[in-house]
């Protein structure tokens, strides 16, 4: 099965999914309990929203912030080879 094939299966499996969390009015808490982070998301540092996120205590807080983290970095146009240091 082509590369592109399995993507596209992915995603509609990952549309759907999310269809249903936000048809159940999912919160961020249950969203987040579901999702499967990179086992090196604790490496995501810096600041982001005022917050030292390596100094956040509570999980699903440090979780949203290393997601907010990767949007402003690819907001700022950084390769993603660079934001997940995989150079």
């Amino acid at each position: 099965m082509k590369q592109s094939k399995i993507n596209n299966q992915n995603m509609e499996k990952s549309d759907a999914k999310f269809k249903k969390l936000i048809d159940e009015k999912a919160t961020f808490e249950e969203i987040f309990k579901l999702a499967h982070l990179n086992p090196k998301a604790n490496l995501i540092t810096g600041v982001i929203c005022g917050y030292r996120i390596e100094e956040i205590e509570d999980p699903l807080t440090r979780k949203v912030r290393y997601l907010d983290k990767l949007v402003d970095e690819l907001a700022k146009v950084k390769k993603m080879e660079k934001i997940l240091r995989t150079y």
